[in-house]
């Protein structure tokens, strides 16, 4: 037990020190401790939400819907670009460093001589301040797969699966069919469940079908094509689950829908000369999205900077923004995963003309040539990791 008085980076650098490995999925230990913090469970109308991509932006349009309504919300998210706290909200503000530090006690307390890994760890200590605050409804984003993931051992009455493509393919398969069946672990027997994209591998649309879960398919179900109804396909699946959770949208909700700023990260634009565009999206799938709002705007050329971890499809992504990027400034990631900007130019050096890379040393440094190269007329993408965005956005003072 750290002293009492210490900081939350004291906190987080010791949770760094408690398990071998930064990534270890199951749960068997997080259920150990999590039923000797909260014998009874997270109280409250909990809703999981795991897949691929939108997991973040369909947890924010949910709590704004609830909040709107009068409900009192907590939402966990992960991973966080500014600061920890981020992970952590109670209606809609962030927890404080004293709370959270006042959570990660307890759950030390109950953990005693159990491995916990940094993000079993910080998932229990979210749980303690939604039940010490008594929300309502507590909101939770997988962090990794679905069954395995530390959050699922919580009891949701309502399970979202966002959708399913390939990424963490180490971990959860090299098929979207493997993949759905680790994402389709957070669904539950008998209680409905959503699925934001129109194509379900049969993985998921079987657990559902061998379970009794009664699955709504967007484009089947409910909504339509992203952007209908001036909705994305995220805002299309909270309204849903709003309604699962026994409420009805007026005018004034979906217009507080419409209006409701996407999460930090997420084609995020920070106006200038020239505009910095700044998304997370790290996999085919984001890749393709963020290719199709490229095309949308008006300035070009596009300048991108750009880091990436060696797990992943860096060749798919780089293919797949070719014809919408037109300069790679390459900058390193830190961490065992993390290539440096040299690593990624070997490997996008096949998919993208030679002429168009350029290496850097630091994000700055990435991110100065690129604003140099876009000009007044055009604009700059950082994107392909949370570690960049959150450079970025230092660098950038926003």
């Amino acid at each position: 037990m750290l002293r009492s008085d210490a900081s939350l980076d004291d906190w987080l650098a010791y949770l760094e020190s408690l398990h071998a490995s930064e990534m270890e999925l199951g749960l068997d230990r997080v259920m150990i401790v999590y039923r000797r913090l909260m014998p009874e469970g997270l109280p409250g109308q909990v809703v999981i939400i795991g897949g691929t991509n939108g997991k973040g932006s369909t947890l924010a349009a949910l709590e704004s819907l609830l909040r709107a309504g009068g409900d009192s919300t907590g939402a966990y998210t992960s991973p966080h670009i500014r600061c920890f706290n981020e992970r952590i909200r109670i209606d809609g503000e962030e927890a404080t460093d004293e709370a959270i530090c006042r959570a990660m006690a307890a759950v030390e307390r109950a953990r005693r001589n159990v491995p916990l890994t940094y993000f079993e760890f910080t998932t229990l200590a979210a749980f303690w301040l939604f039940q010490e605050a008594g929300v309502a409804y507590p909101l939770l984003e997988v962090g990794l797969g679905g069954r395995l993931d530390a959050v699922n051992v919580a009891d949701p009455v309502l399970s979202i699966i966002t959708g399913v493509d390939l990424d963490h393919t180490q971990w959860l398969g090299n098929d979207r069919e493997q993949i759905g069946y680790e994402k389709a672990g957070i669904l539950r027997a008998g209680r409905p469940a959503l699925f934001g994209d129109p194509d379900p591998p049969s993985s998921v649309t079987d657990q559902a079908a061998a379970q009794g879960i009664p699955l709504r398919i967007r484009g089947r179900d409910f909504g339509g094509e992203d952007g209908e109804g001036g909705l994305a396909a995220s805002q299309q699946t909270a309204l849903e689950a709003y309604g699962i959770l026994g409420f009805e949208a007026d005018s004034g909700l979906l217009a507080t829908l419409r209006e409701a700023p996407a999460p930090p990260g997420r084609f995020q634009r920070l106006e200038g000369a020239p505009p910095v565009i700044l998304d997370v999206g790290h996999n085919p799938q984001a890749a393709r999205w963020l290719a199709q709002r490229l095309s949308d705007i008006p300035e070009k050329p596009v300048q991108a900077v750009y880091g990436a971890m060696g797990d992943k499809d860096i060749q798919g992504v780089s293919g797949t923004l070719a014809g919408v990027i037109d300069g790679w400034h390459l900058a390193p990631l830190p961490g065992p995963r993390g290539l440096t900007a040299e690593q990624v130019s070997d490997r996008i050096s096949g998919v993208i003309p030679d002429d168009r890379i350029r290496t850097f040393p630091s994000v700055r440094e990435a991110l100065a040539s690129a604003r140099e190269a876009a000009g007044k007329e055009g604009c700059v993408l950082v994107f392909g990791s949370f570690l960049t965005v959150s450079e970025a956005l230092a660098l950038l003072g926003s």
